[in-house]
């Protein structure tokens, strides 16, 4: 088994390893300070070595868990569900729409995309705006950033954009609002691992690949909610856009 797991990272050697690791102890702290963070920063750091598709096939186990773990705390499971439902369907339908679209095409922009998406999510982060949604309009509006997300989904791996500032402009309570990104980021996940499966780039080397890098990830999160206790939220926020614009910025110069 153990020959099972390690398939994929024969290539790269320990290095390879090392940085899978590195990458998803950092991706996992910081999910556990600020409840998000995860895949972008997994497939942020990830990209530097390797196309998003890859690093993408690596998180689907990591994100699977860790989301499915934070939207079932809360107990507002079933109002959330009936109230995004529309929203997250078309996550699903957007990132399948975009994949098919882009199937067989050149993806040698693809790192670009991902700088481009995590820059503009630091701006979004850092920025003291904060937007609201009245309720007349969410009924078409959710379906549109859910279809937008899907299309982000699908080129980069990185699911926040626009999901995450739409669901922080609808008023939700704070648990309602991790519970919220939780529901979201679970369905970005599921869809996003049908389209890695069609495409290809998710196969049985890479689900073992990703599961080796679920250990991590948990000890990271582990680690987050121990330091969350212990740092400025505010501070570890600011510090954590700043990290992922400057990370964004390159990956959007050299792709």
């Amino acid at each position: 088994m153990m020959n099972t797991i390690l398939d994929f990272y024969r290539d790269g050697g320990p290095t390879l390893i090392l940085l899978v690791v590195a990458s998803f102890l950092v991706a996992g702290t910081v999910k556990g300070v600020i409840g998000l963070g995860l895949p972008t920063v997994s497939i942020g750091l990830l990209s530097v070595a390797m196309v998003p598709a890859q690093a993408a096939a690596l998180l689907i186990i990591p994100s699977m868990v860790t989301n499915v773990w934070q939207l079932a705390i809360g107990g507002r499971f079933l109002y959330l569900l009936r109230r995004l439902w529309p929203m997250l369907a078309a996550v699903c339908v957007g990132t399948w729409a975009a994949g098919a679209w882009l199937a067989g095409r050149s993806t040698g922009w693809a790192g670009h995309a991902l700088g481009a998406a995590l820059v503009i999510y630091a701006l979004v982060g850092l920025s003291a705006v904060r937007l609201s949604v009245p309720l007349h309009m969410q009924g078409w509006l959710g379906p549109v950033v859910g279809a937008t997300t899907g299309v982000v989904t699908s080129a980069t791996g990185v699911f926040v954009i626009p999901a995450v500032p739409y669901l922080q402009a609808l008023g939700l309570e704070r648990n309602e609002l991790v519970q919220a990104m939780g529901l979201a980021f679970t369905a970005s996940t599921i869809a996003l691992a049908g389209d890695l499966m069609h495409s290809g780039d998710l196969g049985g080397r890479e689900a073992w690949a990703s599961l080796l890098a679920l250990v991590p990830a948990l000890l990271g999160m582990w680690f987050g909610q121990w330091l969350r206790q212990r740092v400025s939220a505010p501070t570890f926020r600011r510090v954590f856009f700043v990290g992922l614009g400057a990370l964004g910025v390159h990956l959007l110069v050299a792709g």
